[in-house]
């Protein structure tokens, strides 16, 4: 499939591609606070372009399980001036990670390409009309409640029925307001309303969620659920194990790849697709 954005065209089909996370937020799980100046945001950036990341993703208010939610203001401060630095030095596709019409609004202004809401357009509905203005892509999520109560008790009967149907249901939403289903890209939302057993039957099925006809991203990269498997406290240290998991993802037909270390999760997607393409002799 062909995602296009203002300012380039991802050939999906080709191979995995590789979004890296720039989280410019003070409480983000694993990385909050680490870009806190221009200079480091730029420099984090750059290391993740050289290493060969396909779209920068660039949050301003964590997701985390318990977080506060930040004003729209206070987010739109965060985010827009990141964007702008970026933009003005780079020319490789920006994602706004955001739940707020107005945030999305402005970041496409300052040079966005994608927009990527964990909400998938229940949190603000205008952000499909965002899209439809400027004609961008959008990344749909599955989230069991919200960020501040999806971890008290997440339950499902069918975990990936549950999900597959409630992105079914957004993408049909999105459909009957004009968003085209191939302007659209669905992520299962590993660890967002999920227990350990959820988010492996998730990565264990992940193929079935192409039956929805859009391209599936995965954010696995140093979630919880690593660390308490493999007793890894510190998030940054999930690396590694993350790289495992982003391999087995491209055996499943996942296009896109949302992670922190952009350089070790190339290495992984080169050497899946090697032996997924080798030729019996």
């Amino acid at each position: 499939m062909l995602i296009k954005t203002p300012h380039t065209t991802l050939d999906l089909n080709s191979r995995v591609h590789v979004m890296g996370i720039l989280n410019v937020t003070p409480d983000s799980f694993s990385d909050g606070g680490r870009l806190t100046s221009q200079t480091d945001l730029l420099n984090q950036a750059e290391t993740m372009i050289q290493d060969g990341a396909d779209i920068l993703d660039i949050g301003g208010e964590s997701s985390r399980p318990f977080a506060e939610e930040v004003a729209t203001e206070e987010e739109l401060h965060r985010v827009i001036p990141a964007i702008t630095a970026i933009r003005k030095r780079f020319s490789t596709p920006i994602s706004i990670d955001t739940t707020k019409a107005e945030v999305a609004r402005q970041a496409l202004e300052a040079g966005a390409d994608i927009i990527n809401d964990i909400s998938a357009f229940q949190s603000d509905p205008g952000i499909v009309d965002i899209a439809l203005q400027y004609d961008v892509p959008v990344i749909i999520m599955h989230m069991q409640g919200t960020p501040r109560t999806m971890q008290v008790n997440p339950s499902y009967d069918d975990v990936i029925g549950e999900i597959r149907s409630a992105l079914a249901e957004r993408i049909d939403w999105a459909e009957e307001r004009g968003l085209s289903r191939n302007k659209i890209i669905v992520d299962p939302g590993i660890g967002f309303g999920k227990t350990i057993g959820h988010n492996l039957t998730i990565l264990k099925n992940l193929s079935q969620f192409s039956q929805l006809g859009c391209p599936i991203l995965v954010g696995h990269s140093r979630k919880a659920f690593i660390g308490s498997l493999l007793d890894i406290k510190d998030p940054t240290s999930r690396d590694d194990a993350t790289s495992v998991l982003s391999a087995l993802c491209v055996q499943s037909g996942v296009s896109i790849l949302r992670v922190h270390d952009v350089g070790k999760t190339i290495q992984a997607v080169k050497l899946a697709e090697a032996v997924l393409k080798a030729v019996d002799n």
